[in-house]
């Protein structure tokens, strides 16, 4: 049996963001996933595993291994791939590149949701973060969002001068307060354990998008935010009680969890109101986004052979 290798530069050529968005879409028509994490340390070094079954879809482990002291050697810190399932026999269809599903899956996770909840006429794209995660958001967002104009902040403005040199037209904005005021739609994407952004900041009809918190400790947004918008998730199960944007306004009584309006697995419910509602989205990831990225690029590949 031939098992297909899917590698980063390869797999891309085939892939279009609005057909990932589709993907999302039909997979969330199966049953909701199950899904598992587990870790493995070995001070200072992990071994993340994440785990997911979709019945009518197939199965996903994606293994990442980080290893702090790489960069020193000349080796990337973190590296991995996604090992795709057969639903019907259980047998391995494919191993993708572990950075080709991360880089999709997660901007791609955030496009969708904004297609649901930012206005379709948004013009002025902020986004919050000048790192690799950043610059796939441009790709992203851009794909359906073609007429809008991009700036970036960033709390190293040479991070952000860097990032411009990537993507062709993006400005940087010094003032983030400012920055926020004049978007239409702000995307964060920074390692930030303490709030930078402000809900006193934000105007009606906004659409903020929140990706880089993943631990119970860690959030980008201040409970003025969280409590003024219509909070939105990709996943009840990969959100709540794990990532502090959600998890700390719940248990300091900011929010109770009727506010949590919808996940993805609530089509009628996931969608914006009125022009001038303000709608946050939790991007949470989580291994089903993995599994549904993964079997998109599998397809991709097939389709282009």
């Amino acid at each position: 049996m031939s098992i297909t290798i899917i590698p980063f530069d390869e797999g891309e050529a085939h892939l279009d963001w609005l057909a990932l968005c589709d993907a999302f879409e039909a997979g969330h028509k199966l049953p909701r996933a199950e899904i598992a994490d587990t870790f493995l340390y070995r001070d200072p070094d992990t071994m993340l595993n994440r785990a997911a079954w979709i019945d009518g879809l197939g199965m996903a482990v994606k293994t990442a291994t980080i290893f702090p002291g790489n960069p020193g050697r000349g080796a990337p810190m973190v590296n991995g791939a996604v090992n795709l399932y057969d639903d019907v026999g259980g047998t391995l269809s494919a191993l993708v590149d572990f950075h080709l599903v991360t880089k999709w899956k997660t901007a791609g996770d955030s496009l969708y949701a904004a297609r649901k909840l930012a206005r379709p006429d948004s013009r002025n794209i902020l986004i919050v973060g000048a790192g690799t995660v950043g610059r796939s958001l441009v790709e992203a967002y851009s794909a359906a969002f073609p007429d809008a104009r991009f700036t970036v902040w960033n709390r190293t403005r040479a991070n952000a001068e860097a990032m411009t040199a990537d993507c062709p037209g993006l400005q940087v904005a010094d003032d983030l307060e400012a920055a926020v005021r004049a978007a239409d739609i702000v995307t964060c994407a920074t390692m930030s354990t303490d709030p930078i952004l402000k809900g006193d900041w934000l105007q009606p009809g906004q659409h903020i998008d929140l990706i880089g918190a993943y631990r119970p400790d860690m959030r980008e947004a201040d409970d003025t935010a969280i409590s003024r918008a219509r909070v939105f998730v990709d996943s009840f199960d990969t959100t709540v009680g794990h990532i502090g944007e959600i998890k700390i306004p719940l248990e300091t009584g900011i929010i109770t969890r009727d506010a949590l309006i919808a996940d993805y697995y609530q089509p009628a419910a996931f969608q914006r109101r009125s022009e001038d509602e303000i709608t946050l989205f939790k991007n949470g990831g989580g291994a089903h986004l993995d599994l549904m990225t993964s079997r998109y690029i599998l397809d991709a590949w097939q389709g282009s052979q």
